[in-house]
């Protein structure tokens, strides 16, 4: 069975942050996602892949801000 599609919403509480923090990795640092029409949408295996990768480390920089 294919996996779900998973709004902003639902992959922000999958991971524990926010939702502002899921556009943020998305511009930022690349965060595999798809957009369709005005809204973004997550596979949750893509995220998890990206997050074990490293996708999702913290930086010097993003501490500062």
């Amino acid at each position: 069975m294919p996996e779900p599609w998973l709004s902003a919403d639902d992959i922000a509480v999958h991971l524990g942050v926010t939702k502002d923090t899921v556009y943020a990795w998305i511009a930022q640092r690349g965060m595999p996602a798809h957009r369709i029409g005005r809204l973004w949408k997550f596979q949750t295996g893509e995220v998890d892949e990206w997050v074990r990768c490293g996708g999702a480390t913290s930086s010097e920089e993003d501490e500062e801000a």
